[in-house]
């Protein structure tokens, strides 16, 4: 049986890396149990470097993150755009971020994944049209 792949969206990666954020200590206690790497994609680094930076939490952290190779993105916008905006215009009314978008396309890609985030938008989400994404998220799925 293939590995479970996890993908991590911005809500865990900032709970890990600020000790102030709400969900560091869930973060933290989820991730120790994971194995790297942790995949993800452009947008949900992007949006994590915005919310640690806004909050005045240095970004160091983060990036040696990517840089030791616990982190990685393998998810290319540009190859996957249809698709991605597709999802985009079907969950406008969540409304679906660019970051939550690709990580659904990553999820509809990967055979068994989970998606580890703090999102609770990812209980209305479906892959291939129909399908429950598997989440670690510190609420009930």
């Amino acid at each position: 049986m293939a590995a479970t792949k996890i993908l991590l969206d911005s809500g865990p990666l900032v709970g890990f890396v600020s000790g102030t954020d709400q969900h560091h200590r869930w973060a933290a206690k989820i991730w120790s149990s994971l194995y790297e790497p942790l995949w993800t994609c452009e947008a949900v680094l992007s949006e994590a470097i915005f919310l640690l930076q806004s909050d005045g939490v240095s970004i160091d952290t983060l990036l040696e993150l990517f840089e030791r190779g616990l982190v990685k993105m393998d998810f290319n916008v540009s190859a996957h755009q249809p698709d991605v905006w597709q999802l985009l215009r079907k969950y406008a009314d969540q409304p679906m971020s660019l970051a939550d978008a690709c990580l659904v396309r990553m999820a509809e890609l990967s055979g068994h994944c989970q998606v580890f985030t703090t999102d609770k938008d990812f209980l209305v989400y479906r892959r291939k049209g129909r399908h429950v994404i598997p989440l670690l998220a510190p609420f009930d799925s």
